[in-house]
């Protein structure tokens, strides 16, 4: 089983600016996910192409399934507005998160957060970044109940805010909502704090302690794969993680391939 997260920054290289098709496609195909984590998407954006890069992202992983869940309507950083809770968007330009997966999905569960009430600084990507003070966006986290090959487990993507205490806040909001759905349960994103703020804040296990941000050259680690512990337990141990060079976005993509042990044992047997 191979786990991925990317926040893929609209699809936009830092040389030349310029959002490709192809070039998305065949990075998307290079990570060979099974089921794939997404944030920064756009879809309809005139400054992506109008792409809908989630249902590329889904044809070159070939996947079953795929959603995308947009946090706002217009465009971050310019013109948007928040949604309903309802709300969909779909003729619209949006920018949000994606789940896609090579496993059929059961169900779809999308929560809604807040942003923080104030400005904070950012730096912008690409060279000769600067500090920017920009005030935050509404978040989502979509999850989805995935029928896997050893079974139903739910999966989930985000994007936290960049503003330290209230992403930890965001965070604490998403394993709530998470812990609804069924075990084992995942959660990958951006979460725009380090593996061990991560841990604690969540009480979950990072499944992969690597660098991945900046891409040119990495340096922390802001994105992530953890997993719930509870009801966990026939899950393998020690997954191997790598974070690819792809030719767009300032975070690299984190992927975790998980080698299944022996299925876990059905409840009054005796292992023979």
């Amino acid at each position: 089983m191979r786990l991925a997260t990317f926040n893929v920054l609209h699809g936009r290289s830092l040389d030349d600016g310029a959002v490709e098709r192809e070039r998305f496609r065949a990075a998307i195909a290079t990570l060979d996910a099974d089921v794939l984590g997404l944030q920064e998407v756009d879809r309809a954006q005139v400054r992506s192409g109008h792409l809908d890069l989630t249902a590329l992202a889904a044809e070159a992983s070939g996947a079953v399934a795929h959603r995308f869940a947009p946090a706002l309507i217009g465009t971050p950083g310019e013109t948007y507005r928040r949604l309903a809770h309802d709300e969909d968007g779909a003729d619209e330009p949006s920018f949000g998160v994606s789940l896609v997966s090579r496993w059929p999905v059961r169900s779809w569960h999308v929560t809604r957060l807040t942003g923080a009430p104030l400005r904070s600084p950012i730096l912008s990507p690409g060279p000769g970044g600067r500090f920017l003070w920009l005030r935050d966006e509404p978040r989502v986290v979509l999850a989805a109940v995935v029928e896997g090959p050893r079974g139903p487990f739910t999966v989930a993507t985000t994007h936290l805010s960049f503003v330290p205490a209230w992403n930890a806040g965001q965070l604490r909001l998403a394993v709530r909502a998470l812990r609804r759905l069924p075990s084992p349960r995942v959660l990958l994103g951006d979460l725009n704090m380090p593996a061990r703020a991560a841990a604690l804040v969540s009480g979950w296990r990072p499944l992969a302690k690597v660098a991945t941000f900046p891409a040119g050259s990495p340096k922390v680690q802001l994105d992530h794969v953890l997993l719930d512990r509870r009801g966990a337990a026939g899950w393998p141990g020690e997954p191997a993680a790598e974070t690819p060079a792809v030719p767009f976005s300032d975070h690299r993509p984190l992927v975790v391939e998980m080698h299944a042990g022996p299925p876990p044992r059905r409840p009054g047997t005796d292992g023979n």
